[in-house]
């Protein structure tokens, strides 16, 4: 299946996301074990207009629900959020491809979102909508 396919090669890249971070002034030849090419995040840009195309569009904010899948593709969200918060110190003083990482890490989230939103709709789960509380 597309999405087994797709965490997978996230995975792969989480990987080499982490030597990026790992090596904070990498040597000529450190650089090249460790690039990470912005091609990455294109192909998450692309996964998410393919998966988006599939679901109606969004009229209101949504609260993290649906199927049992889309739950944990809501929690890897959130902890691909937290990445991104965390690498934010990192990019005024360290070399490499931080950057680029970063951005991977912020159409990471985006991705997961799309892809809880697809799960749930494949399965026939509708999604919850946000309702402001009144105390």
């Amino acid at each position: 299946e597309d999405l087994s396919r797709d965490l997978h090669s996230i995975q792969c890249n989480l990987q080499d996301a982490g030597s990026v971070i790992a090596t904070p002034d990498p040597s000529p030849e450190q650089r090249a074990q460790v690039a990470f090419s912005p091609d990455h995040t294109i192909s998450l840009e692309r996964r998410i207009d393919q998966l988006s195309a599939s679901l109606p569009p969004l009229t209101n904010f949504i609260l993290p629900s649906g199927s049992v899948c889309a739950g944990h593709l809501h929690v890897a969200r959130t902890a691909a959020r937290t990445a991104e918060r965390s690498v934010v110190p990192l990019l005024d003083n360290h070399g490499g491809d931080v950057e680029v990482v970063f951005r991977y890490l912020n159409r990471l989230s985006d991705y997961l979102f799309t892809a809880a939103r697809s799960s749930s709709h494949r399965e026939g789960v509708e999604e919850e909508i946000y309702v402001k509380q009144q105390p």
